[in-house]
Formats: C-alpha cells, structure tokens, sequence
C-alpha cells in the first residue's frame, strides 16, 4: 500500500509508473535513513517520471539519459565506449556549455 500525496491508500499496483518509481525511491531513503550508507546510487530510475516529477527527483546522485533530468543536475559526467569494451569518463563543464549555448 502506498499514499502520495493527495491521493487516498491505495494498492501499489494501482499507481502510475511515475508514482511507483517515487514510492521506491521514498522507501530505500527511509531505509537509509535506518542504516546509513556513504551513497547510493541509483540507475534510471527517472526513467518513468514525467517533466514535473524529475524537478523532485533531481536532488540526487543518479544515471540517466533523460534530457529534463541532465538539464537540471548541478554536475555532469557522461561515460563513453569509443572502442569495443574501453570506457571513458568524458566530465562535462556545465558553465562552459550554457556559454556555448548563449553565443
């Protein structure tokens, strides 16, 4: 069962994509909360989120590919496989990009 808010107890089943994901996320917080860890991470779990829901979600450290989501994080660090089995960690200076954008 579950309650977001504004709406009555319900049936988890019941919920929206975006409302269970949300439900989730509150749950292995206020498990943290119990027993803390020194992180979490978390991978693409915004991905059934609509553009309003990513605003709350976007507190976090996270993975994903949603633009709104990208958008809105603080700072960016995308991983690359420019050869067959070699990742690269490609950081991006938001700064640097929204001057680019602006000119």
């Amino acid at each position: 069962m579950a309650r977001p808010p504004g709406k009555r107890n319900t049936h988890i089943h019941l919920l929206s994509g975006g409302e269970k994901a949300l439900t989730a996320i509150a749950l292995v917080f206020a498990i943290f909360e119990l027993n803390p860890a020194p992180f979490c991470l978390l991978d693409e779990v915004d991905a059934p989120l609509d553009d309003s829901n990513v605003g709350r979600f976007s507190e976090f450290i996270f993975i994903s590919h949603n633009k709104i989501t990208m958008e809105i994080a603080e700072q960016l660090i995308g991983i690359t496989m420019q050869e067959a089995g070699v990742s690269r960690i490609v950081p991006v200076d938001i700064e640097a990009a929204m001057d680019m954008v602006k000119t």
